[in-house]
């Protein structure tokens, strides 16, 4: 029954190492995880070698602690769920070889679970009431997608970006005005209290019809913002403007496209997931755009947003239900897609 059948979730497709565990697919029993953002820093983004190297030293110690706090035992695990791609190579073998080794000495079976898929149900954890057909917008650091859930473990591919994800648009634009990295967060704090439109920073692709995404053209108005700003100015650089301006840009970016998504479509539910999805322009967005054209809009909460184990728990509870199976062959794929047409 969905109300014993407990799954342990673990995540390292990037520089997180999160582990949790799930009762059927969204009873939160307990989740924890190790961020790497203190390591990483110093270099402006993440480093690959490091990141695997450091999921190394966290997995053990975090299941430990993970166990411990649920007072669960390996008998008390019906699956285990990992995410075997997309991701770094280096760091989704860490968490996959962790599964197997768990699963072959715990008599439990495994099942690989798509990152994607896994942030799918970030917002199914959340919301009971998110049902299939429902559009996903998935931004982060490397992803930027619109997806038609058609079912669960049916997924339409509706577009991307041809260029930089909107995470990495942050992250670039952060390392430009000499800010720390994540830069979306950095970004979103730098610009309270400033003028969204006091740069015209460019919305690409506002009138194509096609749902797909490009952030090159505002991270380069932006550097050349700056440069002039510099060269003209002694004064120092309006940061507040600037940032609230780029904000501004991307947020509509990515609202524009989600609007034609439904018009394309014709689905009204809308969900979000990604560690751009924390931000707070894109949410009161996404949720004004909701309640003025009569969207359904599933905001997952701030924690489900980054990379985590309960999301990769649930999608793998569900998958497994659907007849998914996975073996001791399971292995790493950093490219994995599981779009459809």
């Amino acid at each position: 029954m969905e109300c014993d059948f407990i799954t342990l979730g673990i995540e390292t497709s990037c520089d997180d190492t999160a582990l949790a565990l799930v009762r059927g697919e969204r009873g939160v029993i307990a989740d924890v995880i190790s961020s790497q953002i203190a390591d990483h820093s110093p270099f402006g983004g993440v480093v690959p070698e490091l990141a695997s190297r450091k999921h190394q030293e966290a997995l053990i110690p975090l299941l430990d602690a993970l166990m411990s706090s649920a007072k669960a035992s390996p008998s008390d695990i019906d699956l285990i769920a990992v995410t075997a791609g997309p991701g770094l190579m280096g760091s989704l073998l860490v968490g996959v070889m962790a599964a197997k080794a768990l699963s072959q000495g715990w008599g439990v079976p495994v099942i690989g679970v798509n990152h994607l898929e896994g942030h799918l149900f970030a917002g199914v954890v959340a919301h009971p009431e998110l049902k299939p057909p429902f559009l996903c917008l998935i931004v982060s650091g490397g992803h930027t997608e619109i997806v038609l859930a058609r079912d669960f473990g049916d997924y339409m591919l509706l577009g991307a970006t041809r260029d930089d994800a909107a995470g990495e648009a942050y992250d670039k634009a952060a390392k430009l005005l000499g800010m720390p990295y994540p830069g979306g967060p950095a970004i979103e704090r730098a610009s309270m209290g400033g003028d969204p439109y006091a740069y015209r920073f460019p919305v690409a692709l506002k009138d194509s019809r096609a749902v797909e995404f490009s952030f090159s053209g505002v991270k380069t108005s932006l550097r050349e913002t700056v440069r002039h700003l510099m060269n003209s100015s002694d004064a120092g650089l309006p940061i507040a403007d600037i940032c609230a301006s780029y904000q501004r840009a991307v947020t509509e970016t990515l609202l524009v496209k989600t609007e034609l998504a439904v018009r394309e479509t014709g689905v009204r539910r809308i969900a979000v997931s990604g560690g751009v999805a924390a931000n707070a322009a894109l949410r009161s967005g996404l949720s004004g755009m909701g309640k003025n054209k009569r969207w359904e809009v599933f905001l997952p909460p701030l924690g489900y947003c980054t990379d985590n184990a309960v999301m990769i728990a649930s999608a793998g509870y569900s998958s497994y239900m659907r007849g998914g199976r996975s073996d001791l062959s399971l292995t790493a794929d950093p490219s994995w897609s599981i779009w459809q047409t």
